[in-house]
């Protein structure tokens, strides 16, 4: 039919390289989950911070300040 010149739509050329298309995009999914989740193992585990001691100088204006609020 091609030499013909008959206009053909080859769908089989098609259907062939959108089923490898997905096989590939598949693949980089895959690849792009275990390398973030290799990633999220490890970083390292903070220790929870202690709350910071407030200065006694900081309590003491704290209560005079409520102190004249009342």
């Amino acid at each position: 039919m091609k030499k013909a010149g008959v206009p053909v739509f080859a769908y089989g050329s098609f259907i062939t390289i959108a089923i490898n298309f997905l096989i590939l995009a598949f693949i980089i999914f895959m690849m792009i989950k275990q390398v973030n989740r290799l990633k999220k193992d490890e970083a390292p585990v903070a220790a929870p911070a202690e709350a910071p001691v407030t200065p006694e100088d900081v309590i003491l204006l704290r209560e005079i300040r409520d102190s004249l609020r009342k």
